[in-house]
């Protein structure tokens, strides 16, 4: 009870200005303080009551309820008949009678009663039971007194159900929640009050930004036109001063002639001489033939300024009305989200695309872009939001969605920030985790000879439309699949027979084939068709072949002699590329080979070594894997890439290479899919891998850039 009153009233034994005053003393006290400090035993710290806990008034002036009396005066007397007050140790003398007979503490009992005034007239008491004080119970929410109890309830203030307590605690919690929400509910409103002004004095400065562009571009456009208006000026004043001198020296040239004719005629009246006069006239006349020439002016004084020979004004008319244009948004940042695209798993090293979707104040999709929108991914740890930023892309689709990709470059913990407008959308930060397995986006295939299914499938090959072919060697044919590994059809070839065609590739015609067994190229259409055939009486054991569509070169790496024959589109050789050896430049069990973006003859045994398309030695990549492992397939994509595929012990796995230097840029382990002897190989235009796994009679589909 907030605000408890005693007054103190000290009544002063003298006048003062014949009369009688009095000083009336307040003291504001709390009501819990009071309570502990003056209505609580110091002994046993419960409350006074009228019952166990009577105060009683020890000759020491110290008050100590009856209980604590009684049970101290048990273990001191004895046969002294005494005990020693509990708080200042002062000897006690028992009365006759006992504790008990010990005067009340009168001071206390009137405070006692004061206080019960007082709670009486806070505390409302029960309905039904008038001189029942209300309880409350937590758990049900109810208001009751102890006459009212029934059911689960209990007198005591808890029970293992329910938890009572009295009706002015209750009070005085409820008014403490309700505070604590007031002061929750205004500081809320406080901060929301300062954003938007925030947001206001932000509006503010981005139309005095807009206005001071405008009056910038628009005085660009003034300066333009005035620069037009000098240019015009000037060249009306050049045409004009053209024409007045080529008039004015014509002037000049008939005020000499006509200067001319007077000196000549001057004194005529006075000549006799008729030879003389006849001279003269002769020369007059002549002078008359060029006057009559000197008439005619020599520039017209035609002058205009013509703006109708093009539609200039009118484009500029039509440029002006378009000129700039005025952007809002209702983008409402609080509710717009992002997600990663796919199955939202990042894997490292690949890109990764999130798509921020915008909405406006009611939740509506945005249809329009042009937001400023600010991104930012970190790579952090479990604990803590912070990082290395990462470099993205930010593509406004111009939809009301955003495209924000990037490239995580380790496995890991990261941390998506997006505002707009500068403020935070919804769930923002988002946190994900970066995975170091890359698991195939789609598997074809299994073994046996039916539609779909292999037999030793070795060599696969990606044409210009996406199609993808699979030379499935043990059922002598060719699989045609599209690029989300679909079937379409079979292709049968006599190059295909034998079970003994190894190697695949794409050609200006088709495909084109080896086969090892019967020791033939083959080039057919993609219906089946036989275009030509050749052989070479040199091949022991073709395996692979590659086309150079640049040169028309075909490319047949033959393990028996360890060397790369090039062929032209005839099937004649040109010339050979290697022999068996462990050197560089030299090769032992070739697995594949390919052509490089300039022609570049390609080729893997347990090291990828590069040739230019003349046949000499470039460079060797990857040497650390030489006598490690061995390639299954090499393929260059269009981006700078080499993708090949690699067995070791224990191992398989894509190998991800720059092409400039063969630094490694990735590998995928298939984690969840294991390969089993990888093979040959094809890639697609958008950063995709087609890979022969020859131990599981599938092919698989991976991203891997």
């Amino acid at each position: 009870m907030e605000g408890l009153r005693l007054a103190l009233q000290t009544r002063l034994g003298e006048r003062m200005v014949s009369m009688s005053s009095t000083l009336v003393e307040t003291v504001s006290i709390n009501y819990e303080d009071f309570n502990e400090s003056f209505l609580t035993c110091g002994t046993c710290l419960c409350m006074y009551d009228g019952g166990e806990h009577t105060p009683k008034l020890l000759p020491c002036s110290h008050t100590v309820c009856l209980h604590c009396l009684t049970r101290i005066a048990a273990s001191q007397t004895r046969d002294t008949g005494s005990f020693r007050c509990p708080i200042c140790r002062e000897l006690i003398n028992i009365p006759r009678g006992g504790v008990s007979a010990l005067p009340p503490s009168f001071l206390v009992n009137q405070l006692l009663d004061l206080m019960s005034r007082q709670r009486r007239e806070v505390i409302p008491k029960c309905s039904v039971h008038i001189n029942q004080e209300l309880l409350f119970c937590e758990t049900c929410d109810t208001v009751f007194c102890t006459l009212c109890t029934g059911g689960s309830h209990s007198t005591t203030a808890t029970s293992c159900e329910h938890t009572i307590i009295p009706f002015s605690i209750a009070i005085k919690r409820m008014s403490e929640i309700l505070l604590y929400k007031a002061n929750e509910c205004i500081s809320k409103l406080t901060q929301a009050q300062d954003t938007v002004a925030q947001e206001l004095h932000r509006l503010e400065r981005a139309t005095e930004h807009c206005m001071d562009h405008v009056n910038r571009t628009f005085a660009d456009a003034s300066t333009l036109l005035e620069q037009r208006r000098q240019e015009m000026v000037t060249a009306v004043g050049q045409a004009c001063e053209e024409k007045r001198k080529v008039l004015e020296e014509q002037l000049a040239l008939i005020e000499g002639e006509k200067n001319k004719v007077e000196r000549e005629c001057e004194g005529l009246q006075y000549q006799v001489e008729v030879r003389n006069i006849t001279q003269r006239i002769g020369s007059l006349s002549e002078k008359l033939d060029a006057a009559g020439m000197l008439g005619e002016p020599r520039e017209n004084a035609f002058l205009t300024c013509d703006f109708s020979h093009n539609d200039s004004l009118a484009t500029l008319q039509g440029a002006l009305a378009v000129m700039g244009r005025v952007r809002t948004s209702t983008t409402f940042p609080s509710l717009c989200t992002t997600q990663l695209t796919g199955s939202g798993l990042a894997v490292a090293q690949l890109e990764t695309t999130a798509v921020l979707s915008t909405v406006d104040y009611h939740g509506n999709p945005r249809t329009s872009g042009g937001d400023p929108v600010a991104v930012e991914v970190l790579h952090v740890d479990d604990s803590e939001a912070g990082g290395e930023a990462l470099p993205t892309e930010l593509n406004d689709c111009d939809d009301g969605t955003y495209h924000i990709k990037f490239r995580p470059s380790t496995p890991g913990r990261y941390c998506l920030k997006v505002t707009v407008f500068e403020r935070p959308i919804k769930d923002c930060p988002l946190f994900f985790d970066v995975t170091e397995h890359n698991n195939p986006v789609a598997i074809y295939g299994c073994r046996g000879s039916g539609k779909d299914e292999f037999l030793q499938p070795v060599a696969v090959a990606v044409d210009d439309e996406g199609l993808v072919y699979v030379v499935d060697t043990g059922n002598s044919r060719i699989k045609v699949l599209t690029q989300n590994l679909e079937f379409v059809r079979h292709i049968e070839n006599k190059g295909l027979t034998g079970r003994s065609c190894t190697g695949i590739a794409i050609s200006s015609n088709g495909l084109v084939v080896v086969n090892w067994r019967t020791k033939t190229v083959t080039e057919m259409s993609t219906q089946g068709e036989t275009v030509s055939s050749f052989s070479h009486n040199a091949f022991q054991e073709p395996i692979d072949v590659a086309v150079d569509k640049s040169y028309g070169h075909i490319l047949v790496a033959d393990n028996g002699l360890s060397c790369v024959f090039v062929f032209d589109s005839d099937g004649k050789v040109l010339f050979q590329v290697g022999k068996k050896g462990s050197q560089k430049g030299y090769f032992n069990l070739i697995s594949s080979v390919t052509v490089g973006p300039s022609g570049e003859i390609i080729v893997a045994d347990s090291r990828i070594q590069v040739f230019s398309a003349k046949g000499d030695f470039l460079e060797e990549l990857y040497p650390e894997g030489k006598g490690r492992g061995r390639y299954g397939g090499v393929v260059v994509d269009g981006h700078g890439h080499i993708v090949a595929t690699r067995s070791e012990k224990n191992r398989n796995y894509v190998q991800v290479l720059k092409f400039a230097g063969g630094t490694p840029v990735s590998i995928i382990d298939s984690h969840d899919s294991r390969l089993k002897r990888p093979s040959g190989m094809g890639v697609t235009a958008d950063y995709h891998v087609i890979v022969v796994d020859l131990g599981n009679d599938c092919v698989k589909k991976y991203r891997y850039w």
